[in-house]
């Protein structure tokens, strides 16, 4: 079952220099039937205005992700880290035991759109961790290339949770059909363009809760760019953050 959620349906958060749209609660946007998905706890769409960002703040137990999709972000933390992230890059910061991090657009121009993914471990109070990764755009055409998975299995960024998540272009003709293991659950996120799966025709900023699936077919492409996370088939009811 492919339970689609399109894009105008997501919480929204404006806040002139932040635009953001929420696909599950968070801050100030509360629904209780989206509250995560299995591991999944946030997607947000993030759009950033130049020489604007998010100040030094607190994470702990909460393994965060970034995928940049246009622009430039600047990333420092509390272990020493300072990175520029910037298209074709996956971050990944494992906020373990605590940290305190800041995310800015450094461009006095451009502005910068990000998604930014929540992910809760299967462990917690572990030591913190960063890392970051380029992926060819060949990488990731016409196929799903994994990014981020337990113990960095597949040249992938590791978390600490049994999740896999997959990112992909697709134009055209470009198609694969991905199977998953029995009994696993998946999310679908198209970060924009438009592709269709299994017959389901997904534009920008829309999702899809998937149960009950062995194979997702993405074809019939339009400069699409897609994650697709691989979960575990549990239901979780946790409170909105």
């Amino acid at each position: 079952m492919i339970e689609q959620r399109l894009s105008q349906e997501r919480g929204l958060g404006d806040h002139g220099w932040l635009h953001s749209r929420h696909t599950f609660s968070f801050a100030g946007y509360r629904d209780p039937e989206q509250v995560g998905f299995s591991d999944l706890l946030v997607i947000n769409d993030d759009r950033v205005a130049a020489s604007r960002g998010f100040g030094a703040h607190p994470h702990n137990n909460m393994e965060i992700i970034s995928y940049v999709l246009e622009g430039e972000l600047a990333h420092k933390d509390s272990m020493g880290t300072g990175s520029a992230i910037v298209p074709g890059d996956v971050q990944l910061m494992s906020a373990g035991s605590g940290v305190t991090h800041s995310e800015f657009n450094n461009s006095q121009s451009e502005g910068v759109h990000f998604l930014q993914i929540w992910i809760v471990p299967s462990e917690k109070d572990t030591p913190p961790g960063y890392q970051q990764m380029s992926v060819p755009e060949s990488e990731k055409r016409g196929q799903l290339r994994l990014i981020v998975s337990p113990q960095g299995e597949g040249n992938a960024l590791s978390v600490r949770q049994d999740v896999r998540i997959y990112a992909g272009l697709f134009d055209g003709d470009e198609q694969q059909t991905f199977t998953l293991d029995e009994n696993r659950y998946a999310y679908i996120h198209v970060a924009r363009g438009e592709v269709t799966v299994n017959g389901v025709t997904f534009k920008a900023g829309d999702g899809a809760r998937v149960r009950n699936e062995r194979e997702l077919s993405f074809s019939a492409g339009k400069e699409a760019e897609v994650l697709l996370f691989d979960l575990r088939p549990v239901e979780v009811n946790r409170p909105t953050r």
